[in-house]
């Protein structure tokens, strides 16, 4: 076990650095999505987008978050330099935001319609979408991040 554990040591931090950052994503949307529809009363339903500045602040405290994490703990620094590493993550991170509110629209419109009660914490259908969607995309990040960005 000790020696499959050392074998896939990146990935098993990277899902640490990637849990750690979906818990500050997940926990900025949930402050978020209830503070700044009563600044923004359209913030519910924005033409048809659900949540959007929620998910772009939250996304990118996750996002932060993740780098920060990614670069301490996950991969080596690449050929790049500290600048261009940033500007690469920051890109691949945008794209992987549009690709999340997309999954989240997807989500929140057509599939969680009810809440998950967990006896301790009831799950929204926009807490379900916003942590399906953080899933999805991070399969995604951890590909495009080891080959593009780190990989020394």
């Amino acid at each position: 076990m000790q020696e499959l554990l050392l074998r896939h040591k990146q990935v098993l931090f990277f899902i640490i650095a990637g849990g750690l950052s979906a818990i500050v994503e997940i926990g900025s949307f949930k402050i978020f999505s209830t503070s700044l529809p009563q600044i923004f009363s359209q913030e519910q339903n924005f033409h048809g987008v659900h949540y959007p500045l929620s998910n772009i602040f939250s996304t990118s405290c996750g996002i932060l978050s993740n780098y920060f994490l990614s670069i301490w703990f996950v991969f080596e620094r690449g050929k790049h330099s500290k600048r261009r590493e940033f500007a690469y993550f920051m890109g691949v991170s945008f794209i992987s935001t549009i690709l999340s509110l997309f999954f989240f629209q997807i989500f929140y419109s057509f599939i969680f319609k009810d809440n998950i009660d967990l006896i301790f914490y009831t799950l929204s259908p926009e807490m379900i979408s916003k942590i399906a969607a953080i899933l999805l995309v991070s399969i995604l990040n951890y590909s495009v991040k080891k080959k593009v960005i780190f990989n020394g």
